[in-house]
């Protein structure tokens, strides 16, 4: 009798693994199933269509014989974070995402349809190429968009690699898109945010002024500037990049108010680009006190931001404070637009990055021809090194132009990114 009862035990056991492995499988295959059939399907497919850029210069193609990329290997390199490869090795990259439009998969029977289409892009392929060329190799991601359309113009990630070279060894972070899936300390292009939030809550900002002799304790605790500046107005210490009056601005506001505008200009969370996720950024969130408060309103402390969030700040700042989402795939639709900040808000902003650029800048003898509204940032980080940053836009009609530099340990913002954000720029407004 006792032998029969363990038999039924383990008959049963059994039954439940059984039934409990079917259950998994049939879970991984209605959500991996997609995969799997293309995999195979990759392999032997009648699907045909074209990846374009807005010029119609094709990056990437497939047939029945697979997937090719264009001839010229700087579009293909300097376009690798917005189509991948083959073997989607990038997680941004659009050939993945481009396969599955071209292919229909059905979870009753397992297989995949093929179909023919075309993709037209935003990306200018020839502005990508200028901005990959002024990145000259320094790891770092450059993004431009048309702040009144939302249309992505550039999109530029380095390292990077050719899609068609299989065999070689990739740079380290070469599979990593700078400009959506990562997040740096921002230093001082934070102090935009910092100013909006000062803008909207301190009714008389400009009536203010802030004395700097280079250093500002808190608490017995230092905050150093990069200058001494003396006496200065509200527009003089965001083009001065003054950490003493920003720290001192920040502890005005306070913790909470300051994390409150982080977040709902959506610096904290991901965001999408086209159904892409982006990297969250991140602001203390718990008590810090009003000495590490002044370093999180200078962008220092453990503020992270992704440059993609920044992009959608500037374009927002530069259209009146209308956010027009930024679009990479260009599907003939209205732009998706929400009121993100205040108008007064945005154009108070816009007048204090044009005296940036004209007076603190040197834009006519920098950046000659442009209508630039600008603010440049240096990260420090620690240990000697610092990103360099310049972002900001264009005022001008016919080119209606937001743009985000950001160089890995590149050193000065000015320096570094400005001529980075120079060369792309007029390239995309002369040619």
């Amino acid at each position: 009798m006792r032998k029969l009862t363990n038999r039924a035990v383990s008959v049963l056991i059994i039954a439940a693994l059984v039934i409990i492995g079917l259950n998994l499988y049939i879970l991984r295959y209605i959500d991996e199933g997609r995969e799997w059939a293309m995999a195979f399907s990759n392999l032997n497919t009648d699907s045909t269509g074209d990846l374009m850029d807005r010029n119609g210069v094709v990056l990437a193609s497939l047939d029945e014989r697979g997937v090719h990329f264009n001839s010229d290997e700087t579009i293909r390199v300097s376009n690798y974070h917005v189509t991948g490869d083959a073997w989607g090795r990038t997680s941004t990259g659009l050939m993945v995402n481009y396969w599955g439009r071209l292919q229909d998969f059905s979870l009753i029977t397992g297989s995949t349809n093929s179909r023919t289409a075309s993709l037209t892009l935003n990306i200018d392929s020839r502005i990508n190429r200028a901005a990959y060329y002024a990145l000259a190799g320094r790891k770092g991601a450059v993004l431009m968009c048309n702040y009144k359309t939302g249309e992505l113009l550039c999109m530029v990630s380095t390292p990077a690699m050719d899609p068609i070279d299989v065999s070689a060894i990739p740079e380290d972070g070469a599979f990593i898109n700078r400009c959506l899936s990562a997040s740096f300390t921002p230093g001082s292009v934070f102090k935009l945010i910092t100013a909006a939030a000062v803008i909207e809550n301190i009714p008389n900002i400009d009536e203010l002024s802030f004395y700097c002799e280079g250093e500002y304790k808190v608490a017995g605790v230092p905050i150093i500037c990069s200058g001494e500046h003396y006496t200065q107005t509200f527009e003089q210490a965001l083009s001065n990049s003054c950490n003493v009056a920003f720290s001192q601005l920040a502890i005005r506001l306070g913790q909470d108010k300051l994390l409150r505008y982080v977040k709902n200009l959506g610096f904290v969370d991901p965001q999408k680009l086209d159904g892409i996720p982006t990297a969250s950024g991140s602001f203390p969130t718990e008590f810090i006190g009003d000495p590490e408060l002044g370093w999180a309103g200078i962008g220092q402390s453990t503020d992270m931001i992704c440059p993609y969030s920044l992009l959608r700040f500037v374009c927002a700042v530069g259209n009146g404070g209308v956010l027009c989402e930024p679009k990479l795939v260009s599907d003939g639709k209205e732009p998706v637009k929400s009121r993100y900040l205040q108008e007064s808000t945005a154009d108070k902003l816009k007048q204090m990055m044009a005296y940036n650029a004209a007076n603190h800048y040197q834009g006519s003898l920098n950046f000659p021809g442009l209508a630039l509204c600008a603010k440049t940032g240096t990260a420090e980080l620690g240990d000697g090194t610092s990103h360099a940053w310049f972002t900001g836009f264009l005022d001008d009609e016919e080119h209606p132009y937001a743009f985000v530099v950001f160089i890995e340990r590149g050193g000065g913002g000015l320096s570094q990114a400005g001529p980075v954000a120079n060369s792309v720029l007029q390239t995309a407004v002369h040619g």
